[in-house]
């Protein structure tokens, strides 16, 4: 049997203390020992610390909670268990390169540098010999902490550059980059599957009007509630973007001509049929919508620009014959040429 520190018998009870109802606030750690006494101790201590906790007995249950995506980042694992030790595991849990990383705590009766070297070379963060003293163990465990809260802080705010990058900062839709990238990528995606696709240019009516009427706060007001509108108004795979200005860009896949029409028909409808809601009331807004289409028997010969150049046109023509109107661009192969 693996050796137990003493503790107080108070330190044994199973407090619950309301906070497993509230587990996904809580952290989380996983508890790999062989020894169900002293399993059922360090459950303890955990949760008194505010930790959710699964324990298991052996190192292969560990590993199977290791793989899942919502593993604990933290790991309290014993060297000696059967079916895998805490050495392999380590090396299991290192080599699978994980994100987020696992913070590793190895527990063992074993004292010898050489074992230090050898559990600290296996993959492990810290090492604690038993018996420890539960001060130190929590000590420890805070030591981790600290690394994976900053862990957490490095990881949101690398998202937070990330969604800066392609996301237009006033509409918090993609900017023109990303969703002129986005586009390119289904032009491939059409090509390799001979699909249609469709595009539509989005142009807000009169808006030097809005911005020279109410000022440039309430046209950005304007600009958002368009963006957010448009957004919502499209299938979970279609994608919008800030093309420049006051126009936006909505790239529409596996849509041919007829039922593209009818998407930017339902587009402009929930631009012009409620007026937006401003510090200086609520302010009627329409959109001009130009499209384009590449049939899916054409899709060998879509050119981005080209069909940007065709649902410009159209938009053209939309603002020509009266604005707050649909225009669709003829479909022309000449107008196609393969250089995506």
């Amino acid at each position: 049997m693996n050796e137990t520190p003493a503790l107080p018998v108070e330190e044994i009870k199973d407090s619950k203390s309301g906070l497993e109802g509230n587990a996904s606030l809580m952290d989380t750690v996983l508890i790999a020992e062989d020894d169900p006494i002293f399993r059922r101790i360090l459950e303890s201590w955990f949760k008194r610390w505010g930790y959710c906790v699964t324990a298991v007995e052996n190192g292969l249950d560990a590993w199977e909670v290791l793989k899942k995506e919502d593993a604990p980042q933290l790991a309290i694992l014993y060297w000696m268990m059967p079916g895998m030790d805490g050495i392999d595991l380590c090396r299991r849990i290192r080599a699978r390169d994980q994100a987020p990383y696992r913070y590793v705590l190895l527990l063992t009766a074993k004292d010898d540098k050489q074992d230090v070297i050898t559990g600290l070379e296996a993959g492990a963060d810290d090492y604690l010999t038993k018996p420890f003293d539960v001060d130190e163990l929590r000590a420890r465990v805070r030591a981790g902490k600290r690394i994976l809260d900053l862990q957490a802080a490095l990881m949101r705010a690398q998202e937070a550059l990330k969604f800066d990058a392609a996301h237009d900062r006033l509409t918090a839709i993609w900017n023109r980059e990303a969703i002129l990238d986005l586009f390119k990528g289904e032009i491939d995606r059409s090509r390799r599957n001979n699909d249609s696709l469709g595009i539509i240019m989005v142009d807000v009516d009169f808006f030097k009007k809005v911005n020279d009427t109410h000022g440039h706060l309430v046209g950005d007001v304007v600009l958002q509630e368009v963006g957010h509108r448009l957004a919502s108004g499209l299938r979970s795979y279609d994608s919008v973007g800030r093309y420049g200005g006051e126009e936006f860009l909505v790239v529409v896949p596996g849509c041919d001509a007829l039922n593209l029409v009818v998407a930017a028909e339902r587009l402009r409808r929930r631009i012009a049929d409620q007026p937006v809601d401003t510090s200086a009331g609520p302010v009627p807004v329409t959109i001009s919508l130009g499209l384009a289409t590449v049939q899916a028997n054409e899709s060998g010969l879509i050119d981005r620009e080209g069909l940007i150049r065709l649902a410009d046109a159209a938009l053209y023509a939309a603002k020509a014959r009266g604005r707050n109107r649909v225009e669709s661009a003829p479909v022309s192969r000449a107008a196609s040429q393969d250089g995506g």
